[in-house]
């Protein structure tokens, strides 16, 4: 039991600690993430393989550990696995499991895996402590990102579920064109969708594009912010070069290079 225990407390610094090896595993979870999702993203619309079932099982049992040691060292393993995130690699380990069977036909939910990307806690404490870059310009990647993810994500929405009746989608890229096309309200007619299903994934993309197309615009054009929670009221958004809370007045500690 006690040498569970230090396994499990070792296991738990790597996920939640602070130190430079803690930060380095997070980082390489990025890094692994980010492989499977372009991926899986190549491999939406490729026939099943061997060599494809082979990575799919390599991918699948990574996704298995780290998703099952994230459950074992949870405080509230009920609570853990409610979680948004969770839920989306469960839907992608059930995707990869019933590829053998079902074909590429869920195909679909292993994009999902793209919502993961840069959205924790500590591995985006990580980034604001060592990266002055995306420190200052934080929304910006974020909402670019947000919306590089949900462009891809639709676009494997549109070509799995194009169906027989949308003949102008006939690869990938044509998928992408439409989902670009439909995000921009260009809408240049070539290609569009004919049925009730097709329609009203057009105008999911065209209301949940455009938002998200402002937030990147917003986010580039306002003042650049850093977050840093104030000791005194506690707001968490000042300017780079900050030295007072404009709310309270209480003295900040921003690191900052010394530059805007």
């Amino acid at each position: 039991m006690a040498d569970d225990k230090s396994l499990k407390d070792r296991i738990r610094l790597l996920y939640e600690g602070r130190s430079k090896r803690a930060t380095r595993f997070r980082y390489a979870l990025l890094v692994f993430d980010a492989v499977s999702i372009i991926f899986f993203l190549a491999t939406a619309a490729m026939p099943i393989s061997p060599g494809l079932l082979l990575a799919d099982a390599v991918i699948g049992g990574l996704i298995a550990l780290d998703l099952g040691l994230r459950l074992w060292i949870s405080g509230n393993r009920l609570r853990f696995l409610t979680q948004f995130y969770v839920i989306v690699d469960i839907a992608v380990l059930a995707s990869l499991l019933a590829t053998p069977f079902l074909g590429q036909s869920l195909g679909v939910l292993r994009v999902l895996r793209s919502l993961r990307l840069v959205h924790s806690y500590h591995l985006m404490r990580d980034l604001r402590r060592d990266s002055p870059f995306f420190r200052q310009r934080e929304d910006t990647i974020i909402a670019a990102i947000n919306l590089l993810v949900f462009i891809f994500a639709m676009t494997a929405v549109v070509f799995v579920l194009r169906g027989p009746n949308e003949p102008g989608i006939n690869t990938y890229l044509d998928a992408l064109y439409f989902t670009v096309a439909t995000l921009t309200t260009t809408g240049f007619g070539d290609i569009t969708m004919t049925t009730p299903t097709g329609r009203l994934l057009s105008v999911a993309i065209m209301v949940v594009g455009v938002g998200l197309f402002l937030q990147l615009v917003r986010a580039i054009f306002s003042p650049s912010k850093v977050k840093h929670k104030c000791p005194g009221c506690g707001l968490t958004r000042h300017d780079v070069d900050a030295i007072h809370c404009k709310h309270c007045g209480h003295d900040l500690k921003i690191e900052t290079e010394g530059a805007t």
